[in-house]
């Protein structure tokens, strides 16, 4: 359901739009945090989703960038996830599909409404009410209220306006309607008063640069810690769980069976030996991580990650690279014929095995070439020389 807030121009600084947006923003928070705790739930997918796409109604606070991309950018975040969810249950439970579909029309039908009347960014009624202090106070627990029925109302100009706020705006326009005469009030600057012509106040200026402000205390640049994490190395039902390794270096999963997953989050400057087959493997949120294995059934995942270093000892069908920095991939004999899969991705690199043991390398590509075919786009790599 479409909520809309009409607020006046009353509100004058960022500080006053931040306590009006602060119950989206700590729901949000509280979103995201309830699928960390749950990384274990078998809806894990369904929850990734929702966490990956629910920033996107932070698009009323876009003040650099359009909020129509930002919202499908959200939106392709969490189609990441939904697509794992109708692989899972395509088989099996047409619900999920249901519950696809009907939450990506939530983001989709939210551009349509961005496009046609936020294009540029979040436009605020002047000929609304005045937004009640209720708004800026903690709302009493309780079931949320009916939204209103579409369409959307239509506002009139009927709220009163206070004698002081009228005066203040006219002056206002009476300046900017002096035209060229608003500047007969600027004081001359004489050449002895510029620093670009005055090497004396220049040399002076990096003196008054570098001294802090009177009356304001400097700001410290020291940096909150993050949160330590305990690491983690367990099989969890069906699932591997490797999780928050520091430089831990010959981990190693040996019991492994077909039906198995393996899921690697926020390893760093670690290295992980997976033996026997397994069913997939996913590699999370790790920096500097070598991943070696024997067989995968199904799929490697590697996401948002950077400097990944891959072997494949035996077979894996498909190897997807998503939002990743740095992925060097060493294939063996038998997994030539895998398909690799990737988006959002840079520095990606393939090694193919050669007669002499040795390994010969393929740059993956990142930049294409789209060109209109008669009745379809034809897309292709480029080729930069150099």
């Amino acid at each position: 359901p479409d909520v809309v807030i009409c607020v006046q121009d009353w509100i004058s600084n960022e500080t006053e739009l931040t306590d009006l947006l602060r119950p989206i923003s700590d729901q949000i928070e509280e979103i995201q945090s309830f699928r960390e705790k749950n990384r274990g739930s078998q809806l894990f997918n369904h929850l990734s989703a929702v966490s990956e796409g629910i920033p996107a109604l932070g698009w009323v606070a876009l003040v650099s960038c359009k909020p129509a991309p930002y919202v499908k950018e959200m939106n392709d975040a969490a189609m990441f996830y939904t697509n794992r969810v109708l692989k899972d249950y395509k088989d099996s439970d047409p619900c999920h599909a249901e519950w696809v579909r009907s939450y990506l029309s939530i983001w989709t039908e939210l551009q349509a409404y961005i496009k046609q009347h936020h294009t540029t960014g979040l436009v605020w009624s002047k000929t609304g009410p005045i937004a009640p202090s209720s708004l800026f106070m903690a709302a009493p627990a309780g079931p949320c209220p009916p939204p209103p029925p579409p369409p959307l109302p239509v506002f009139t100009d009927e709220s009163p306006k206070s004698d002081t706020t009228a005066a203040q705006r006219s002056a206002l326009f009476a300046q900017l309607n002096q035209g060229e005469a608003i500047t007969k009030g600027l004081k001359h600057v004489s050449d002895e008063q510029k620093t670009h012509k005055n090497p004396v106040l220049r040399s002076q200026g990096g003196e008054h640069q570098t001294s802090p402000s009177k009356g304001r205390a400097p700001c410290s640049s020291t940096p909150t810690p993050a949160k330590k994490h305990s690491p983690v190395l367990e099989l969890e039902g069906k699932k591997w769980r490797v999780e928050y390794q520091e430089q831990t270096h010959g981990l190693v999963i040996e019991e492994t069976e077909l039906r198995q997953v393996v899921y690697v989050f926020s390893c760093n400057n670690s290295t992980l030996h997976i033996k026997g087959k397994v069913n997939s493997i996913i590699v999370d949120n790790c920096k500097k991580l070598g991943l070696v294995f024997d067989n995968v059934v199904g799929i490697l995942e590697v996401i948002n990650s950077k400097d990944i270093q891959l072997q494949v000892l035996g077979k894996v069908p498909t190897i997807s690279i998503n939002k990743t920095e740095g992925c060097h991939v060493y294939l063996s004999k038998e997994a030539l014929n895998c398909e690799i899969i990737s988006a959002k991705s840079s520095e990606m690199n393939i090694l193919v095995p050669q007669e002499d043991d040795d390994y010969r390398e393929f740059p993956v590509p990142e930049q294409f070439k789209t060109v209109w075919h008669g009745s379809k786009l034809v897309t292709e790599p480029t080729e930069i020389a150099g």
